[in-house]
């Protein structure tokens, strides 16, 4: 084998949205450790999931594959761990594999990581402190803070590889997922100052399909004392208590992200150190995006921007530009092409995804993506989210709420009214006003809806009966 064969760390965080980092832009916090790989390497501000949900989105990552194919529509499914993952084809070609922290994708049996040399993964969501963790088949629990324990969990397998054999470590962290459990060290982070509101914070739900107003996520009324970690205080307005809830959940959630920052830190300083940084792909990203307040929610599964987006950077030295910003379109089913041809592998046929090595190296195919399909499933369940599918491009975004369960496991039964939206992403970038039934958009919805049809046959998925 190929000793000059690239390394692979792959760093995912759970529902960390993409504008609560620094080097997007965030108003709301720092990541000096999370920007480093940004500065050394590339940031992508239009990396999309395709269904935003954790299980489904980790599925789509390992596979490839879009959910429909792989099987892991909702949370109450499963992934079966037989199918061709990329992580089986880099352990075949060579690689030393590993799989440390959140998994998400059940476990016993089938459902076990595979292809990997070593995995201690979380089970279920897993606790911040004091977690139980399995390894290769047994349980243990282990003192301290989740975040922490990952990373030295990971680092001792790092020093472990044999130096002339690359490896592909899966370096996931619980946080900063519900119910945002900060550690000591960052516990009082954010305590005197008052964290900014997004700037739709107080939507109304007007002009929208009944899907925003239906779902129960907002901060106000639908957050609990495990959330908030204190009775909400008496005597307050109504906004008054929307905006105490808010700074209760927020300061929580970027304290869990601070957290990350400094052990991704820790992960860089070795890699410096052992000399294995001009020779390792460094990507971090989360499983989908979260809503921070805005739309005054919390919780993803919208096709909505701040749902829909994922942070991805990623650094490999020997190829990509320090300090490159790129607005093309790559999704979460392109991960795992894009690691096989780093590794020179033959990327399956039943890949749906392209690998990214040529946006990255700044000369994507004349055909590259500019529009991508997205399907949501678990339609009613947590949070009463209605099932949709739909399209975006670089400009609109056109929304199909089938809302039917369509029989699907961890979906409820309890169909409602279809109903469209279509927002124009130049002119409306915070997604307020739905333009459906503006008779001056009639041809763009005409060919948004060609474009999602093509995308649908082309990722071999269903149409749903009524749309028409």
């Amino acid at each position: 084998m190929s000793t000059d064969r690239p390394n692979i760390l792959f760093i995912m965080s759970d529902d960390h949205a993409s504008h609560a980092m620094s080097c997007y832009g965030s108003r709301i916090n720092e990541t000096p450790n999370l920007d480093r790989i940004a500065k050394e390497g590339m940031r992508f501000d239009n990396c999309f999931c395709t269904n935003s949900i954790c299980g489904p989105s980790r599925a789509t990552i390992f596979t490839g594959t879009y959910n429909h194919i792989n099987g892991m529509t909702t949370l109450a499914t499963k992934m079966d761990g037989r199918q061709i993952t990329f992580p089986k084809l880099l352990q075949k070609a060579g690689y030393q594999t590993a799989m440390i922290g959140k998994w998400h994708l059940g476990h016993g049996g089938i459902h076990d990581p595979t292809g990997f040399d070593y995995w201690n993964v979380l089970p279920g969501q897993g606790l911040y402190h004091n977690p139980k963790m399995i390894e290769m088949g047994n349980e243990k629990v282990y003192e301290g803070y989740v975040t922490d324990i990952i990373t030295n969990l990971s680092l001792d397998w790092l020093k472990s590889c044999a130096k002339n054999r690359p490896f592909l470590l899966m370096y996931h962290h619980k946080a900063p997922h519900r119910e945002w459990e900060p550690d000591e060290k960052h516990a009082q982070m954010y305590e005197d100052i008052d964290i900014p509101e997004p700037e739709t914070f107080w939507d109304d739900y007007s002009n929208r399909a009944s899907a925003a107003k239906e779902a129960k996520m907002r901060v106000d009324r639908d957050m609990n004392l495990k959330d908030l970690k204190v009775p909400t205080p008496e005597g307050l307005t109504p906004e008054g208590e929307k905006k105490w809830k808010y700074q209760r959940y927020i300061k929580d959630y970027l304290r869990c992200v601070a957290s990350i920052d400094d052990n991704v830190g820790r992960v860089l300083d070795y890699l410096d150190r052992e000399g294995l940084t001009e020779n390792t792909i460094v990507i971090y990203t989360s499983d989908q995006g979260f809503f921070l307040g805005d739309h005054g929610w919390y919780d993803k599964r919208f096709m909505y921007e701040e749902s829909l987006r994922m942070p991805f950077i990623i650094r490999y030295p020997k190829e990509i530009q320090p300090g490159s910003i790129n607005d093309q379109m790559i999704l979460n089913v392109d991960f795992a092409p894009t690691f096989l041809e780093y590794a020179g592998i033959d990327i399956p046929d039943s890949f749906q995804g392209a690998s990214i090595r040529p946006v990255l190296n700044g000369d994507p195919p004349e055909d590259w993506q500019t529009s991508m399909y997205y399907r949501y499933w678990m339609h009613l369940a947590h949070h009463n989210v209605y099932a949709h599918y739909g399209v975006r491009t670089h400009r609109y975004k056109l929304i199909y709420y089938y809302a039917d369960a369509l029989a699907q496991e961890g979906a409820i039964d309890d169909s409602r009214e279809p109903e469209w939206e279509l927002f124009h992403l130049e002119k409306d970038p915070y997604e307020m006003n739905n333009i459906y039934n503006d008779p001056d958009y009639a041809e763009i919805i005409t060919e948004l809806k060609e474009e999602l049809y093509r995308l649908q046959d082309r990722v071999e998925d269903e149409r749903y009966k009524k749309d028409v």
